[in-house]
Order: C-alpha cells, then sequence, then structure tokens
C-alpha cells in the first residue's frame, strides 16, 4: 500500500488526518491513537504547526512501544515499524532537525527546559521531548538517586561486620556475592544484577542478614517484585535460602514474605496509577528489596521510590539484559548504565572489608560497585557453561562470537537453519521433544500423579517472539497440539478439561492465589478432572470450575517467560527483518533454558537479532 492509499477497514487508519499527519500514518508509523491525541491537542491548545503536532504523535507512539521520550533529532533514524522498510520509513517528509527544534521551542502547548511551565502538555529537555507526566516521573526516580546517593549511612562496626561476614562468607576466594552484601551495607540503594542461575536470592538472603545483623533491633523489611508469579517465586526462593543460614541469622531475619508492588503500595480503588502509600504517607520500611526489576516501569519506580522513608534502603536486584518492563522505561537498565557520580561512598569504607573481593572485578566494575552501587554477579549455578557463553555472546552483540558459539556443536546448544513459517517438516528434533515430553506429562496426569506432571511441564517449551501469524504464539501452539493429538492416543478429546491440558493463567486471582504467569496441568484426580498447581512450593489440585482467567500453553511468548525456567527451550526466530525480534529478547529466551536451547531460524535472523538492541529513549540514563 503506497502512503497515498486509504483502507477504511483498518481500524489504524485515522481517516479525517491530512497532512503530515496523514502520510505517517498511512505509511504505519503513526496509529490512530497517535494521531488522535495530536488533533486533540491541536483543538484544545490551538497549535497550526503541523511539525509540533507530527512530534506529539511521535512522542505519544514512542510512549506506547516503551520509550520515555523522544528523541527529535534522531527521531527519522531510530524509528522501526514492523513490516515496513526502513528506506521507506526514512524517505517520509521528516521535518530538518533544526527548524524541528525551533518550532517546538517556539510552540505554546511545549514547556522549554526543566523550569519551563508546568501547565503544558509537552516538555522538551536537552533534545529530548516528553509527555509531560512521564518526564515528573523521570525527574522523581533521579532526583531520588541523587539523594540517596548524596545522604550518608552510618558507619558499621567493623569488628561485628568482619565477624557477620566471616560467618555468612565463608569462602577465602574473591566473591561477587559478599561485594555485594558489603556495597548494601554502606548505601541507601543498590542494585544486584546478574542473569539467571547466578544466585541473585541467595545473595538476598546474606544481604538482609548482615543488615539485620548490624541494626541492633529487628529491622522492617518488604520484599516486593512486579507481578504476582515473581512475587510468589521471591518469597519460595528467599524462604529457601534463608534456610540455608546460620540459625541466629535465621532468627533475627525471622519469616520473609514477598508481595506485588502493587500490594506493597497499596491498592486505591478507581485508581491505575494512584496508591495509599505515597510521599505523604511513607512505607513504614527499614529495607525494600525489589526483584525482577527489569520489568518495573518508570511510572511504578517512581511511585515506589516517592513512597520510601528516607532512611529506607533500597535493593534493586534484576538482570539489564533481558526484556525491559512492557510498558513505560527501562530503569534498572538506564541506573545501570548511568554516568558514575563523584564517589559519595569512600573506597576505604568498602575495601576494608572487600579488598579482595574488589580487585578481582574489571576497572569499570570495580568503580561502578564503589561509586554507583552497582555489582553485577558473574558465575552460573543453574545452567551449562555452554549456555552461558552462548548468553554472554548475545549480550557482546557481536554476532561472530554467537555464531562461533553455537559452531562448537555443544550438545547443550542447537541451531536449526530453516525458515520455520514454511519448512516445518525439517524440524524432526523438536517434533521429537514435543512428543516425548507431552507423552511422559499426559501419562503422570493420567495416573493422577500430580508432582510428575508438574515436572515434565517444565521439561521443554517452545517460545516465540510474536504472538500471532506464522512465527507466532497462537500457529506454533496449534502445531504442538496438533503433534500431540497425531502421537498420544486419545489426545485433547476428553472435552475442554482434558487431561494432560497444560494451563497458563491470565490475570491474577488473590483468592485461590494463583497468579498470572502460573502453569499448571489438568490431571486424573480418582476419575475426576482436576487442575494441578504449584504453590509456596507444595502441589495443590483446584476444581476446574474455579477457574475462569486461563488457557492452554504449549507454546509461550518470550515476554511471558520472563522468571521462567525449562529444561530444554526452543526458540522460534521470525525474519530478519522483524524489529521485534531484538538482542535482549533473545537473550532472554536463551537463559531461559538449563540444559538445551534450541534456536530454530534462518542465520540471517539471528545474526539481525544479535544486532538490534531495543532502543528505548530516556533521559534517565544521561541524568545527574
Amino acid at each position: 500500500m503506497t502512503v497515498t492509499e486509504v483502507d477504511v477497514n483498518d481500524a489504524q487508519q485515522a481517516l479525517r488526518a491530512d497532512g503530515p499527519l496523514a502520510v505517517f500514518n498511512r505509511a504505519g508509523v503513526l496509529g490512530a491513537a497517535d494521531v488522535h491525541v495530536a488533533r486533540r491537542l491541536q483543538r484544545l491548545g490551538g497549535e497550526t504547526d503541523e511539525r509540533v503536532l507530527l512530534a506529539a504523535a511521535l512522542v505519544v507512539r514512542a510512549v506506547r512501544q516503551g520509550s520515555v521520550c523522544l528523541e527529535v533529532a534522531r527521531a527519522a533514524a531510530t524509528t522501526a515499524v514492523d513490516g515496513v522498510e526502513a528506506e521507506d520509513v526514512a524517505a517520509l517528509p521528516w521535518p530538518e532537525p533544526a527548524a524541528w527544534r525551533a518550532a517546538l521551542e517556539s510552540s505554546g502547548v511545549v514547556a522549554i527546559g526543566e523550569d519551563g511551565p508546568a501547565d503544558r502538555p509537552l516538555r522538551f529537555v536537552d533534545g529530548l521531548l516528553y509527555l509531560d507526566r512521564y518526564w515528573r516521573q523521570e525527574r522523581v526516580i533521579a532526583g531520588y538517586v541523587d539523594t540517596a546517593m548524596g545522604r550518608p549511612v552510618a558507619a558499621p562496626d567493623a569488628s561485628s561486620m568482619s565477624a557477620a561476614l566471616a560467618r555468612l562468607f565463608p569462602g577465602k576466594e574473591p566473591d561477587r556475592q559478599r561485594l555485594a552484601a558489603v556495597v548494601a551495607a554502606h548505601r541507601r540503594l543498590s542494585i544486584l544484577a546478574g542473569g539467571p542461575g547466578t544466585g541473585k536470592t541467595t545473595t538476598v538472603a546474606k544481604l538482609l542478614a548482615l543488615l539485620q545483623d548490624q541494626a541492633g533491633r529487628r529491622l522492617r523489611i518488604a520484599l516486593a517484585a512486579p507481578t504476582g508469579k515473581a512475587a510468589a517465586r521471591l518469597q519460595e526462593a528467599a524462604t529457601s535460602a534463608a534456610q540455608l543460614l546460620p540459625s541466629e541469622d535465621q532468627q533475627r531475619l525471622g519469616d520473609l514474605e514477598a508481595s506485588t508492588l502493587h500490594r506493597l503500595l497499596g491498592f486505591k480503588p478507581g485508581a491505575r496509577t494512584r496508591f495509599w502509600h505515597d510521599r505523604d504517607n511513607r512505607l513504614p520500611y527499614d529495607v525494600v528489596v525489589v526483584d525482577e526489576a527489569s520489568m518495573v516501569s518508570l511510572t511504578m519506580m517512581s511511585r515506589l521510590v516517592d513512597a520510601l522513608r528516607p532512611d529506607c534502603r533500597l535493593v534493586l536486584v534484576g538482570d539489564p539484559d533481558q526484556l525491559a518492563s512492557v510498558e513505560v522505561g527501562a530503569v534498572l537498565g538506564d541506573l545501570v548504565e548511568r554516568p558514575l557520580p563523584p564517589g559519595v561512598v569512600q573506597r576505604e569504607d568498602v575495601s576494608t572489608r572487600a579488598a579482595a573481593d574488589l580487585e578481582a572485578l574489571p576497572a569499570d566494575e570495580r568503580e561502578r560497585a564503589v561509586s554507583a552501587g552497582v555489582v553485577r554477579l558473574s558465575h552460573v549455578y543453574r545452567f551449562s557453561q555452554e549456555i552461558q557463553q552462548l548468553a554472554d555472546a548475545i549480550r557482546s552483540g557481536v554476532p561472530d562470537s554467537v555464531l562461533a558459539a553455537i559452531a562448537e556443536e555443544h550438545p547443550s546448544i542447537e541451531l536449526v537453519e530453516v525458515d520455520p513459517a514454511s519448512r516445518t517438516s525439517e524440524l524432526d528434533s523438536l517434533r521429537q521433544d514435543v512428543v516425548a515430553t507431552g507423552r511422559e506429562l499426559v501419562e503422570a496426569a493420567r495416573a493422577g500423579d500430580a508432582e510428575a506432571a508438574l515436572a515434565r511441564l517444565e521439561r521443554h517449551r517452545v517460545l516465540c517472539a510474536h504472538r500471532e501469524g506464522p512465527y507466532g504464539v497462537a500457529q506454533w501452539g496449534s502445531r504442538v497440539e496438533e503433534w500431540l493429538a497425531e502421537a498420544i492416543d486419545g489426545y485433547g478429546r476428553d472435552g475442554h478439561w482434558y487431561v494432560g491440558r497444560p494451563l497458563l493463567v491470565t490475570a491474577n486471582d488473590y483468592q485461590l492465589r494463583l497468579f498470572n504467569g502460573d502453569t499448571g496441568v489438568v490431571v486424573d484426580v480418582d476419575g475426576h478432572a482436576r487442575a494441578a498447581f504449584r504453590r509456596d512450593g507444595q502441589v495443590v489440585t483446584l476444581p476446574t470450575s474455579r477457574l475462569s482467567d486461563v488457557q492452554t500453553v504449549h507454546a509461550l511468548s518470550v515476554h511471558r517467560s520472563q522468571g521462567s525456567q525449562f529444561d530444554r527451550v526452543s526458540v522460534v526466530l521470525p525474519p530478519a527483518e522483524s524489529p521485534l525480534m531484538t538482542r535482549e529478547l533473545l537473550y532472554t529466551a536463551v537463559t531461559r533454558a538449563k540444559e538445551h536451547v534450541r534456536i530454530i531460524g534462518t542465520r540471517e535472523a539471528l545474526v539481525a537479532a544479535v544486532q538490534r538492541p531495543i532502543i528505548r529513549a530516556s533521559g534517565l540514563r544521561g541524568r545527574r
């Protein structure tokens, strides 16, 4: 379709748009919602400059795609549209950058700089155009970080801290977990980064034990995560890790409970982003730990830090290299990469207690640990070294390193070089995995062995970048189900709740204590179909009649797989030109596997994914 054609049946077509808004809408760059916001701004704000209206629509589009703002000078170079060639996007009538900037600076709907009027919907700061609310949220976080770094904590007692470190971290070799605990003891804000299986939760338990030891009183500790599923796993993992601590530290810590960030801040009926706890009604905690922090949006993080007491410690835990929040912002990644501030914590304060740990770090990580409170765990305990090497190669963004890791032909890594949409007959290894795992799961489910059935559910999973289309979750879920129906006698013939049906919870159910992203399986219990789930480390079976928001899960989107681990993973790559297949998405998919990862797609698609980082415009990374 050319940019002049209009499809009246397409909901994304803004039929009444004209000028640049119409051209960019017809080209697929702007959606109908983007155009409607700009046109409403035109009516209410009296804005007539088409360049300003185009910028307004583009910043709305940027927010929809996860960016906090629009870098105006590079908008043409950084705008990518699924299904539209890059040269076609570049050929659109983009305003000349200097003239575009001048138009924004003279507009009555745009506040200029940090001191600009507070009653304008757009704000232009250092070449970045924001919807004003997101600029304010970003400023809240930046202000909190600067204040937390500038507010010293009481120096820990040297002798008692040395004794606690020796008890909690008895090893003599350099230990990044010990360093993370020491750094957290000296700061209001610290960040514990690391990929899956690097011992982050174990470190959190020991870190909290160290803080509790130094406090001399019972600390009020809150554990939180962005989703119910992540919160449940955090509580289970933290409790298990705490049980391995010396008895005196277990007694000091007491019971560790985790909640979602929404529950921590307190739901406010009728409000999506406002909570009971805010700057006027602070959270009562001494320490707040946020797990899976990479999934926390800008809005949620701003609400959290606004509600913390000035003397509260905040520990952010997560993997900055995996997919960011599905909403606006990439806060954890921004904070990890933020320019180093002047040293607030004296190096000597940390070095005397973790000198060997610091010296074992590369120079840049050493400086970041002391100056910014960021410690990255690197030793992997959960999956094979070969998968770790592949993940590191993907994270580096160097395709040759990725191809070299795959070329070693190790049993843990497999590349099936086919177009997964058109050559499914060449996917024998995938089909064998699907059928073998499915047969074992169904046998356990039919035998009423819920524990075994749930274990089989985590043996293998197909992961997709797309949700729809020939490379998407819906298509591959159907294909897996067809393979199972052909291979397993009677599979899927017992109605909707057939025994062996794998389940995915799609909405939180606090009454059943099931959370969005939880997985289960239908099992036979005394001749009745019941749904088995793992809850608080225990297997529970529930009447299927009590379940509402569930769906069959034969394949999973990479976004939904975050926080999960499977023995074997098969990753379906879309074509090379798909902007959805990014480096972070590929890294997240690969690191879901513990024993074996199978990548299905062309070499060109793999290389393109490695070279395509997620670009989320943000001012937080550069704020000082």
